[in-house]
């Protein structure tokens, strides 16, 4: 499957800049008067259990196009300007940053809207999957809360 990281939509394994993530969507039009992100990390704790490290793998390819069409569609269904999402696959440690959704609205009700819908969808139908290693061995997360 072709690579269908955008500008806009990407995974990888390092880490990322919020900052540049929000400055590249405040740059995008001089229209945006909010800016909504979700940033999610890496907790110690989860269902009960401690977590040492965290480990996510992705369908390379498939995963990308989810993450473009996420944008496309916000755009689409939402009073939106932009949208960057950002998700990272590899191992990653206990406080690190591990997914970015950055939305540039007119107005503030519709970019955190459209954020709220960003995150769930990503977490509905983006084949990533994460490995959560416990002291008691590693777990495959199968839902996403």
């Amino acid at each position: 499957m072709r690579n269908v990281t955008t500008e806009w939509t990407r995974i990888q394994e390092g880490d990322f800049s919020v900052e540049e993530e929000v400055n590249k969507v405040r740059e995008s039009s001089k229209r945006i008067g909010g800016i909504v992100t979700f940033l999610g990390t890496a907790r110690d704790f989860s269902q009960g259990r401690d977590i040492h490290q965290i480990d996510f793998e992705h369908y390379p390819g498939m995963a990308e196009k989810k993450l473009a069409e996420i944008r496309e569609r916000a755009l689409k269904d939402y009073d939106i300007i932009e949208v960057s999402i950002v998700h990272r696959v590899g191992k990653i440690n206990i406080g690190e940053q591990i997914v970015l959704i950055v939305v540039g609205a007119e107005h503030r009700k519709d970019a955190f809207r459209a954020c709220s819908w960003c995150i769930d969808e990503l977490k509905r139908i983006t084949p990533i999957w994460k490995k959560e290693t416990t002291p008691g061995g590693d777990i495959w997360v199968e839902q996403h809360p």
